[in-house]
């Protein structure tokens, strides 16, 4: 997905968020948000938001010499996410239907995003997580649902911290022999990692990489090699969040992506209204040439 123009000022914004966040040198602030203005002026917008937004994250760790400035916001939605955990299971487990239970707390799990907002806490997280169990669910579940059950090879894009303890919930339904979980290659916002997929034990149950990259989503050219051959092996792909949408949703490749819609652009491109909980397919072109054929063959 390009970076659209009403994209401009929501990155200016977030940059300002963002330093204000991890910092209150005011000097640093001005030279952010100077540098920040100047990038915008000149960036390709071809290319996705993410790749605006590493850039930006990469400069406030540089000027304020932290290597992870949201460290205690993960750990603190970490520990958040696995206190409600077992009840979050039980109400799986009680569920006529876990799978779609599983699904609507995942995506619940998305609202934990500090590049969208820095003035999130528990009682946000909360009411997201009731909202999720009566709301509409926009895409087809049984889509989803046959996908996953035939696929053999999954790969799973964590998103944030916290919200992997949501993932865990479905991760949980689906065999996890066939399952690859990958975070991110290093610190960037409150993005998942390895030491907290460790945190949250989604280490003890599958098998968890990361991509090599410090973007907020999936940016297959800055991602390592090691990643990219991972996700070209996968027959599917499930992808979490935002980020992962605006970087992916135009690459030929099976994905499913689960998120929760809260971006304007992102809710006109998908055709939905901010704060959808959203199940949004994109089928390969050979996945789709399949398709057609077996159609064709069950017709005649």
């Amino acid at each position: 997905m390009r970076t659209y123009f009403d994209c401009i000022p929501c990155i200016v914004r977030q940059a300002l968020e963002a330093v204000r966040f991890v910092t209150d040198d005011e000097a640093i602030h001005e030279q952010v948000l100077r540098e920040v203005l100047h990038s915008a002026s000149v960036m390709d917008l071809r290319k996705s938001p993410p790749v605006m937004g590493q850039r930006i994250h990469r400069l406030i760790r540089r000027l304020t010499g932290n290597v992870d400035p949201y460290r205690s916001v993960k750990q603190h939605f970490n520990r958040f996410a696995m206190d409600r955990y077992p009840e979050l299971k039980e109400k799986i487990n009680q569920s006529s239907d876990p799978l779609q239970k599983a699904v609507r707390l995942a995506i619940a799990g998305n609202i934990i995003d500090f590049g969208v907002t820095s003035n999130l806490d528990d009682l946000n997280v909360q009411k997201a997580i009731e909202h999720s169990l009566t709301a509409p669910l926009k895409g087809n579940l049984e889509d989803f649902r046959k996908s996953v059950l035939e696929a053999q090879d999954i790969l799973y894009l964590a998103d944030n911290a916290g919200e992997i303890v949501f993932d865990r919930l479905l991760i949980e339904q689906i065999p996890l022999e066939r399952i690859t979980l990958a975070v991110k290659g290093s610190p960037v916002i409150n993005d998942a990692t390895v030491v907290d997929a460790q945190h949250v034990g989604l280490t003890d149950i599958v098998e968890v990489i990361d991509n090599g990259s410090d973007a907020p989503g999936t940016v297959l050219e800055e991602c390592s090699e090691t990643f990219r051959r991972r996700f070209n092996k996968a027959d599917l792909v499930i992808a979490k969040g935002q980020g992962n949408y605006e970087t992916l949703n135009d690459v030929d490749k099976s994905i499913f992506f689960l998120l929760k819609v809260k971006c304007p652009v992102i809710a006109r491109h998908i055709g939905c209204e901010i704060g959808s909980l959203v199940i949004e397919r994109r089928i390969s072109a050979m996945t789709s040439g399949k398709e057609e054929e077996e159609n064709k063959a069950g017709t005649g």
